[in-house]
């Protein structure tokens, strides 16, 4: 009898686990198809993106943080935390390309989405974020 218990409760939590991430898998792919794909830039990648003139380096991490280093080719300091975020990236060109980072790429990955629902369509969230960097760090001035 305990073991019959224990078979329905894995078959039952697998069938659960396999519709949710079925579901949201659906509704990635139609995120991505209404507003453009974010894409994951390794570190290794980072420079020759950074590179072209066309991209844009937004690191959204607070000052504290930022006063401990940033990564060199950094254009942009936007907090992620800071009440106008929002209002700070409607105010970029949504037609450049944009590499997104934070500490580890949990709130980079968080403003990355911002981005794409506000329209912006050639997104990179820098994977690790700084943590992923083996790189020198530039100091604020």
């Amino acid at each position: 009898m305990k073991n019959t218990f224990y078979a329905i409760a894995f078959i039952l939590s697998a069938f659960i686990g396999y519709s949710c991430s079925s579901t949201d898998a659906e509704s990635t792919e139609t995120k991505n198809a209404q507003f453009g794909e974010i894409k994951t830039l390794g570190a290794g990648d980072f420079s020759a993106k950074e590179k072209d003139s066309n991209t844009v380096v937004i690191d959204v991490r607070s000052p504290e943080e930022i006063a401990n280093g940033f990564i060199p080719g950094t254009d942009l300091f936007i907090n992620f935390f800071d009440g106008n975020f929002q209002d700070q990236l409607k105010k970029l060109d949504k037609t450049k390309t944009y590499i997104v980072y934070c500490h580890s790429g949990n709130r980079s990955g968080k403003a990355t989405n911002v981005m794409q629902q506000l329209g912006f369509t050639d997104i990179y969230n820098l994977q690790g974020g700084i943590s992923g960097w083996n790189g020198p760090l530039s100091q604020k001035e």
